[in-house]
């Protein structure tokens, strides 16, 4: 790719790509940022009930849904969110065709930033949040390669998934024009990832796995083990608990 390509030519072009790096489409620019302008601002929960009931108008809600005050949606007709969810003040969700989906009671924490830029036309773009989730305070989703996240996974604050990388092998040709990789990032059901982690593209991280504070995961994590470090190695394996009396049914002899 020809990085300038994409430098517009004239101040109609250049405010043609804004828009349309920001809505399906200029009329659909015009209702959302209207919808915004009126309603975005509101505190308190009045404003979030206004939100539940005219956010509707623009975006897909499976049930009732809390969305604070100052949070910034793009792309809002592919962004869906389930029963209960809730976006904390400052959330940025940036979609793009395949978008963002959060599951039902997942809540996405104060200055999140879930963004899926997809300009290049990448086949698996997205970032998907399954059920009972928690997404920590400024934590960075870019989903280029498609985050897959699934349920009751929780993050601490400023942790960073990168679905996205860039090529370097030429050294006679500008980074930006040497393209990208974007494999993806698969986050197994019950994983905590704590504060600070980054995870790198191409990570799959297993069932009940458990990220340090600070490490950098640039392989795969089994489930049930816990690593860390720069780049992150096995700690330990979180061992099964002995079966409890009534999970093996002693009562019954």
């Amino acid at each position: 790719m020809n990085h300038k390509s994409v430098i517009p030519s004239s101040t109609g072009e250049g405010i043609s790509v804004y828009i349309h790096r920001q809505a399906s489409g200029v009329g659909r620019y015009c209702i959302e940022q209207l919808i915004f302008a009126l309603f975005a601002w509101i505190p308190t929960v009045i404003g979030i009930g206004l939100r539940a009931v005219v956010y509707r108008l623009v975006l897909k809600m499976d049930g009732i849904v809390a969305i604070e005050n100052g949070v910034r949606l793009r792309f809002t007709d592919h962004i869906r969110l389930g029963a209960r969810a809730y976006l904390d003040y400052g959330v940025y969700l940036h979609a793009c065709p395949q978008g963002i989906r959060i599951g039902a009671r997942s809540l996405i924490m104060h200055g999140a930033v879930l963004h899926v830029y997809n300009f290049r036309d990448l086949p698996h773009a997205w970032i998907r949040i399954g059920d009972d989730c928690l997404i920590g305070e400024l934590n960075i989703l870019r989903g280029q390669g498609g985050i897959t996240i699934g349920d009751r996974v929780y993050t601490a604050p400023q942790v960073q998934m990168l679905a996205v990388n860039h090529i370097y092998n030429d050294p006679g040709i500008p980074i930006i024009e040497q393209g990208i990789t974007a494999q993806g990032i698969v986050i197994g059901d019950d994983a905590w990832i704590g504060a600070g982690a980054i995870i790198t593209d191409g990570v799959t991280i297993g069932k009940g796995a458990v990220v340090a504070a600070g490490a950098v995961v640039t392989k795969d994590v089994a489930p049930h083990t816990m690593v860390g470090g720069v780049p992150a190695r096995l700690i330990r394996t979180i061992k099964q608990p002995s079966p409890r009396c009534e999970d093996i049914g002693t009562d019954r002899f």
